[in-house]
C-alpha cells in the first residue's frame, strides 16, 4: 500500500528535481543563444570556441531537458535517472579537473560542481529509496 508520507516524499523529490533541472536548461540556452558571450568573454573568440562552447550548451540543454522527462513517475524511472546522473555527475568532474588545473571558477560554477559531484548523487540515492519502496508497497 503506498502511503500519504511516501506520496509526499516522492512530490518533494519531484520539485527538486524540477527546480534543479532549470539550471542546465536555462543555462543552456543562454549558451547556445549567446554562445561565448555569456561568460563576458571577450569578443572576438575563435570560431572554434564558439562552436564547441554552443554545442556543450546545446548537450546541457538536452540534459536539463532529460531530467525534466524523469519526474513523471520518478518512482519508476531508476534507469534514465541514473544516466542523466552519471552525465551530470562526469560534467562536475571535468569541471573539478578545470578547478585542478586552471584555478577557482566564478561562485555560479562552484555552485554547479557542488551539485554535480554532491546533490546529484544524493538525489540519485534519494531516488532509488523511493522506488524502492514504491515497488515493495505494490507486491
Amino acid at each position: 500500500m503506498i502511503t500519504q508520507r511516501l506520496q509526499q516524499e516522492k512530490r518533494v523529490l519531484q520539485a527538486l528535481v524540477g527546480l534543479a533541472a532549470a539550471t542546465p536548461v536555462l543555462v543552456g540556452i543562454e549558451g547556445v543563444v549567446g554562445g561565448p558571450s555569456f561568460l563576458d568573454v571577450a569578443a572576438p573568440w575563435p570560431i572554434d570556441l564558439d562552436s564547441h562552447f554552443r554545442f556543450y550548451s546545446a548537450i546541457f540543454l538536452a540534459i536539463g531537458i532529460g531530467w525534466y522527462s524523469t519526474i513523471p513517475g520518478i518512482e519508476t524511472r531508476s534507469s534514465a535517472f541514473r544516466m542523466l546522473a552519471m552525465l551530470t555527475f562526469a560534467g562536475g568532474l571535468g569541471r573539478f579537473l578545470s578547478l585542478l588545473t586552471a584555478g577557482y571558477p566564478s561562485s555560479g560554477h562552484l555552485l554547479g560542481l557542488g551539485m554535480e559531484l554532491v546533490g546529484v548523487p544524493l538525489l540519485v540515492l534519494w531516488q532509488a529509496r523511493i522506488a524502492r519502496k514504491f515497488a515493495a508497497s505494490l507486491a
